[in-house]
C-alpha cells in the first residue's frame, strides 16, 4: 500500500474512533509522554494543536504549562515552511489547514531554543519514520533539528512501510 492509501485509511479510521475509547487512550498516552525522560529534562516543548480525531494535545499543553515549561505551537508559512511560536490561546487564529495556530504577531523561536518536539503523524514504522498529512512541513523542520523528538499514537497506527529518502525519524514513539 502506498503512503497516500495508508494516509486515507488511517484518517478514516481515526474519524470513526469511539470517543470514550479515544479519551482513555489519550490519557494513557499523556501519562507515557509526561513520565518520559525527554519530557522531564525539557524546558521548552513544541507540540501541535490537534485535529479533533487526533491524539488530544490540549491536556499535554496544560500539563506542560503547569510544569513550568515554555510551550510552542506551529505556524505554517509560505513555501512549505513552518515556525514555532509561543502558545497563548488568546492569540490563535485558524490557519490554512483549518487548525488553530499563533497569529503573525507572535515571536517565533529558533530551533536551537527547543528541547523537545512532540511530532504529529498518522503512521509510524518500527524505526520511528512517519507518514504525516503529506505537506512535508515537519520533515523539513526536523532535518536540521538537534533536540529530542517524540510522538504519541494509537497502537494500530504502528505500521510496516518503507520510508522515503527525505523522511526524518522520530526518536521515541509512545503508543497505546
Amino acid at each position: 500500500m502506498d503512503k497516500e492509501a495508508i494516509r486515507q485509511n488511517l484518517i478514516k479510521r481515526l474519524k470513526s474512533h469511539n470517543p470514550a475509547d479515544k479519551e482513555k487512550l489519550d490519557k494513557l498516552l499523556l501519562d507515557d509522554i509526561t513520565a518520559s525522560e525527554a519530557y522531564h529534562t525539557s524546558q521548552v516543548l513544541a507540540t501541535y494543536l490537534a485535529f479533533s480525531f487526533e491524539y488530544d494535545t490540549q491536556p499535554l499543553i496544560e500539563r506542560a504549562v503547569r510544569d513550568g515549561k515554555k510551550v510552542l505551537v506551529p505556524r505554517t508559512c509560505s513555501q512549505g515552511k513552518m515556525v514555532f511560536a509561543s502558545y497563548h490561546p488568546e492569540h490563535l487564529i485558524k490557519g490554512r489547514f483549518g487548525i488553530l495556530e499563533p497569529d503573525s504577531s507572535r515571536e517565533t523561536a529558533e530551533p536551537s531554543e527547543i528541547d523537545l518536539i512532540h511530532v504529529p503523524g498518522l503512521a509510524f514504522n518500527a524505526e520511528g519514520f512517519r507518514i504525516g498529512y503529506g505537506g512535508g512541513y515537519y520533515d523539513r523542520y526536523l532535518a536540521d533539528f538537534k533536540g529530542r523528538t517524540v510522538s504519541t499514537v494509537y497502537a494500530w497506527q504502528r505500521l510496516d512501510f518503507k520510508e522515503d529518502a527525505h523522511d526524518v525519524a522520530v526518536m521515541e514513539v509512545f503508543s497505546q
